[in-house]
């Protein structure tokens, strides 16, 4: 299958369709064939092409990608199966201040690719915000993808029949409770019936395997304080999850913790689990604690604890500032390491980030979970499979 990774961040789509899992350890999938991806941010393009250093990567603005430039490729234009990928997603966050940016109009130029690429199929993949973002003419942005989707060059010569759905990655196996909106379109001159989105394996009933908790995914890493860090693995891994991600790892990368202030430490050190912002000013005002560490900014779930026994919240590219969404450890105190945040979305240890610790946590944080695109993977092979047969 020959695949285009559009937006590819530092891979997380990528190494879904990349790799598949065999004898719970991750094994590259010959079945398809990475033709180019596409990243503008350094850190990220660095990333792609330290874990995929076989894939042609074009590290420039989107915008500057043409049908001349890529008949500079070694391929046949002729012949793309498949384009994956997300624009950025910042702009429709319902966290934050969701304008119709620049950035929010990138699926311009996702969909302008597509009519250079005439895929057979494509996913686009975004934060469930999209749902009820409005454009500058204050109509749903959904609605002008779906129908710019429809109908790509105006004249009704391209046109993509579109499924819609939202998946939630701890369904499919990641510790985490992550929803994304999912758009999948098949070209109209094929199928679109053979297209299922993948079935939840994971769940509360007992049909299903348990979900994976925060417990699952980190507890065999070693303890850190502040201003520690640790590149030793002190115990054996201790679950089929944990000896999946460690595979193949030499050491322990991108595992440290830097030193907070007064206020910061204060809060990470009286916020219990599942609790935050609004937890701690209680106890400020029933005078447990100083008025001095009032928290007047942030939203309730910022300064939060995560649970020990439950999935991870949804991680974001903030995930190592305590000031953040819920990202304080559940049981030591401090927020969770770049390597921690890795494994809550399914990064095996020996995937490599770039760039500084900020730069690193916003590719792990706009990444889709590997495992989540793996069984995305599985879904494109059956659907394409049944149009070899037909």
């Amino acid at each position: 299958m020959n695949i285009v990774d559009l937006f590819s961040g530092a891979g997380g789509l990528t190494f879904g369709f990349q790799y598949k899992i065999k004898n719970n350890q991750f094994v590259n999938n010959r079945q398809n064939k990475i033709l180019f991806a596409n990243e503008f941010a350094d850190s990220a393009a660095n990333a792609f092409h330290k874990n995929f250093p076989n894939i042609p990567l074009i590290h420039d603005d989107i915008a500057n990608i043409t049908i001349e430039t890529l008949n500079n490729f070694d391929f046949n234009l002729e012949n793309i199966d498949l384009v994956i990928g997300g624009p950025p997603c910042q702009s429709y966050s319902t966290v934050g201040k969701r304008q119709y940016d620049k950035r929010a109009k990138m699926y311009h130029e996702y969909i302008r690719l597509l009519g250079i690429l005439k895929p057979k199929m494509f996913i686009f993949e975004n934060v469930t915000g999209l749902l009820s973002m409005k454009n500058d003419k204050n109509t749903p942005v959904l609605n002008d993808i779906k129908n710019m989707f429809s109908d790509i060059y105006g004249n009704g010569t391209l046109s993509y029949e579109i499924k819609q759905k939202v998946l939630n990655a701890k369904d499919f196996g990641v510790p985490q409770s992550r929803e994304r909106v999912f758009l999948v379109g098949i070209r109209s001159d094929l199928d679109s019936n053979c297209w299922r989105f993948p079935e939840p394996k994971y769940g509360e009933n007992k049909k299903k395997l348990p979900y994976l908790t925060v417990k699952d995914a980190i507890s065999d890493l070693p303890p850190l304080n502040q201003g520690e860090s640790s590149e030793i693995y002190s115990i054996e891994p201790l679950n089929i999850y944990q000896e999946l991600m460690r595979n193949g790892s030499e050491k322990l990368n991108d595992h440290f913790i830097g030193h907070y202030g007064d206020k910061i430490r204060t809060v990470i050190e009286n916020v219990i689990q599942g609790e935050g912002k609004k937890y701690f000013n209680n106890l400020v005002e029933q005078g447990i604690l100083d008025k001095k560490y009032y928290l007047t900014s942030g939203y309730d779930n910022t300064y939060g604890r995560l649970w020990w026994d439950r999935p991870s919240t949804t991680i974001t590219n903030s995930f190592g500032t305590p000031s953040a969404l819920r990202c304080i450890h559940p049981l030591q105190n401090r927020a969770l390491s770049t390597r921690e945040g890795a494994r809550l979305q399914s990064f095996p240890d020996w995937f490599v980030f770039c760039g500084n610790k900020n730069e690193k946590n916003t590719q792990i944080g706009n990444a889709v979970p590997p495992l989540l695109a793996i069984e995305l993977a599985k879904e494109v092979k059956r659907c394409f499979k049944r149009w070899e047969k037909e």
